[in-house]
Protein backbone atom coordinates (compact mmCIF):
# COMPACT_ATOMS: atom_id res chain seq x y z
CA UNK A 1 0.00 0.00 0.00
CA UNK A 2 1.39 3.44 -0.93
CA UNK A 3 1.29 6.15 1.66
CA UNK A 4 -0.60 9.26 -0.03
CA UNK A 5 -3.18 9.83 -2.56
CA UNK A 6 -3.97 13.74 -3.55
CA UNK A 7 -6.61 13.89 -5.99
CA UNK A 8 -8.05 17.14 -7.00
CA UNK A 9 -10.62 18.80 -9.86
CA UNK A 10 -9.78 22.39 -10.37
CA UNK A 11 -11.93 24.96 -12.35
CA UNK A 12 -9.81 27.89 -13.10
CA UNK A 13 -6.04 26.88 -11.71
CA UNK A 14 -6.65 27.58 -7.88
CA UNK A 15 -7.11 23.84 -6.37
CA UNK A 16 -4.32 22.59 -8.83
CA UNK A 17 -1.90 25.15 -7.76
CA UNK A 18 -2.80 23.65 -4.43
CA UNK A 19 -2.70 20.18 -4.92
CA UNK A 20 0.71 20.69 -6.80
CA UNK A 21 2.09 22.41 -3.73
CA UNK A 22 1.16 19.48 -1.34
CA UNK A 23 2.53 17.26 -3.63
CA UNK A 24 5.72 18.81 -3.59
CA UNK A 25 5.86 19.10 0.01
CA UNK A 26 4.96 15.54 0.37
CA UNK A 27 7.79 13.84 -2.14
CA UNK A 28 7.56 10.80 -3.35
CA UNK A 29 5.56 9.11 -0.52
CA UNK A 30 2.62 10.59 -2.35
CA UNK A 31 0.79 10.25 -5.86
CA UNK A 32 -1.07 13.11 -7.26
CA UNK A 33 -4.00 12.84 -9.92
CA UNK A 34 -6.88 15.01 -11.46
CA UNK A 35 -10.08 13.33 -10.19
CA UNK A 36 -11.12 11.66 -13.62
CA UNK A 37 -7.89 10.18 -13.57
CA UNK A 38 -7.11 8.82 -10.30
CA UNK A 39 -6.21 5.39 -9.38
CA UNK A 40 -8.13 3.03 -6.73
CA UNK A 41 -8.16 4.96 -3.63
CA UNK A 42 -7.99 1.19 -1.73
CA UNK A 43 -4.09 1.08 -2.41
CA UNK A 44 -3.44 4.37 -0.30
CA UNK A 45 -3.30 4.76 3.10
CA UNK A 46 -4.83 8.35 2.95
CA UNK A 47 -6.41 9.81 0.55
CA UNK A 48 -6.12 14.06 -0.10
CA UNK A 49 -9.04 15.35 -1.82
CA UNK A 50 -8.96 18.97 -2.98
CA UNK A 51 -11.48 20.70 -4.89
CA UNK A 52 -13.55 24.09 -5.58
CA UNK A 53 -16.08 24.71 -3.58
CA UNK A 54 -19.69 25.04 -5.63
CA UNK A 55 -22.87 26.46 -3.94
CA UNK A 56 -21.43 25.90 -0.36
CA UNK A 57 -19.70 22.43 -1.57
CA UNK A 58 -17.62 20.49 -3.65
CA UNK A 59 -17.91 20.84 -7.05
CA UNK A 60 -19.14 17.88 -8.99
CA UNK A 61 -17.20 15.79 -9.80
CA UNK A 62 -15.45 15.24 -6.43
CA UNK A 63 -18.90 15.07 -4.74
CA UNK A 64 -19.30 11.99 -6.75
CA UNK A 65 -15.82 11.22 -5.84
CA UNK A 66 -16.44 11.61 -2.27
CA UNK A 67 -19.73 10.09 -1.81
CA UNK A 68 -17.73 6.78 -3.45
CA UNK A 69 -14.84 6.59 -0.75
CA UNK A 70 -15.16 3.58 1.93
CA UNK A 71 -13.16 2.76 4.69
CA UNK A 72 -10.49 5.98 4.34
CA UNK A 73 -8.12 8.27 6.22
CA UNK A 74 -8.76 11.87 4.33
CA UNK A 75 -7.77 15.40 4.45
CA UNK A 76 -10.15 17.88 2.83
CA UNK A 77 -8.89 21.27 0.50
CA UNK A 78 -10.57 23.41 -0.74
CA UNK A 79 -10.27 26.58 -2.79
CA UNK A 80 -13.05 29.26 -2.26
CA UNK A 81 -13.61 33.22 -2.96
CA UNK A 82 -14.60 33.95 0.47
CA UNK A 83 -12.21 34.38 3.58
CA UNK A 84 -10.78 31.19 4.23
CA UNK A 85 -11.80 31.68 8.10
CA UNK A 86 -15.39 32.39 6.76
CA UNK A 87 -18.67 30.66 7.61
CA UNK A 88 -18.71 30.09 4.33
CA UNK A 89 -15.92 27.95 4.26
CA UNK A 90 -16.47 26.19 6.97
CA UNK A 91 -20.01 24.97 6.06
CA UNK A 92 -18.76 24.00 2.98
CA UNK A 93 -16.07 22.12 4.43
CA UNK A 94 -18.75 20.47 6.73
CA UNK A 95 -20.74 19.95 3.79
CA UNK A 96 -17.69 17.86 2.08
CA UNK A 97 -17.51 15.70 5.53
CA UNK A 98 -21.32 14.55 5.09
CA UNK A 99 -20.89 13.15 1.85
CA UNK A 100 -18.35 10.60 2.63
CA UNK A 101 -19.35 7.34 3.90
CA UNK A 102 -19.59 6.66 7.98
CA UNK A 103 -16.60 4.54 8.01
CA UNK A 104 -14.46 7.57 6.13
CA UNK A 105 -12.30 9.32 8.76
CA UNK A 106 -11.31 12.90 8.40
CA UNK A 107 -7.69 13.34 9.22
CA UNK A 108 -7.36 17.61 8.78
CA UNK A 109 -8.99 20.38 7.01
CA UNK A 110 -7.57 22.94 4.40
CA UNK A 111 -9.14 25.75 3.32
CA UNK A 112 -7.59 28.12 0.64
CA UNK A 113 -8.68 31.35 -0.77
CA UNK A 114 -8.57 31.11 -4.84
CA UNK A 115 -9.52 33.84 -7.72
CA UNK A 116 -12.83 34.30 -8.43
CA UNK A 117 -13.57 32.50 -12.33
CA UNK A 118 -14.60 36.37 -13.82
CA UNK A 119 -17.15 34.21 -15.94
CA UNK A 120 -19.07 34.00 -12.29
CA UNK A 121 -18.37 37.23 -11.54
CA UNK A 122 -19.44 39.04 -14.41
CA UNK A 123 -22.84 37.24 -13.64
CA UNK A 124 -23.44 37.72 -10.51
CA UNK A 125 -22.62 41.61 -11.66
CA UNK A 126 -25.91 41.09 -13.98
CA UNK A 127 -27.72 40.53 -10.87
CA UNK A 128 -30.86 42.35 -9.66
CA UNK A 129 -30.40 44.50 -6.53
CA UNK A 130 -31.39 42.44 -3.11
CA UNK A 131 -30.03 39.30 -4.65
CA UNK A 132 -27.92 37.94 -2.46
CA UNK A 133 -25.08 37.60 -4.67
CA UNK A 134 -25.66 40.97 -6.91
CA UNK A 135 -22.88 43.69 -6.46
CA UNK A 136 -22.26 45.74 -3.70
CA UNK A 137 -19.31 47.70 -2.33
CA UNK A 138 -18.62 44.49 0.28
CA UNK A 139 -18.75 42.14 -2.96
CA UNK A 140 -16.52 44.18 -5.00
CA UNK A 141 -13.90 44.27 -2.23
CA UNK A 142 -14.22 40.25 -1.77
CA UNK A 143 -13.76 39.35 -5.02
CA UNK A 144 -11.18 42.13 -5.53
CA UNK A 145 -9.34 40.39 -2.31
CA UNK A 146 -9.67 36.84 -3.93
CA UNK A 147 -7.89 38.19 -7.10
CA UNK A 148 -4.61 37.86 -5.80
CA UNK A 149 -4.89 34.49 -4.13
CA UNK A 150 -3.88 32.04 -3.93
CA UNK A 151 -0.68 33.96 -3.45
CA UNK A 152 2.97 32.64 -1.74
CA UNK A 153 1.78 32.22 1.41
CA UNK A 154 -1.10 30.00 0.50
CA UNK A 155 0.43 27.72 -1.66
CA UNK A 156 3.89 27.17 0.37
CA UNK A 157 3.16 27.87 4.20
CA UNK A 158 -0.61 26.70 4.49
CA UNK A 159 0.08 23.64 2.34
CA UNK A 160 3.83 22.22 4.04
CA UNK A 161 1.94 22.61 7.28
CA UNK A 162 -0.95 20.77 6.99
CA UNK A 163 1.61 18.18 5.35
CA UNK A 164 3.72 18.11 8.62
CA UNK A 165 0.52 17.29 10.52
CA UNK A 166 -0.54 14.22 8.50
CA UNK A 167 2.35 13.06 9.05
CA UNK A 168 2.44 12.77 12.17
CA UNK A 169 -0.94 10.77 11.79
CA UNK A 170 1.26 8.76 9.42
CA UNK A 171 3.20 7.48 12.18
CA UNK A 172 -0.13 5.39 14.00
CA UNK A 173 0.03 3.05 10.70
Amino acid sequence: MQDILIVYDSKTGNTEKVAKALAEAAGERCVLAQVDAAPAADDFAVVVAGYWVDKGAPNAKMKKYLENLHGKKVVLFQTLGADPASDHAVSSLVNAGVLMNKDCKVLGTLSIRGAIDPALIAMMRKMPAGSPHSPSPESEARWAAAASHPDVEDIWRRPRALCRAFWLCMTSF
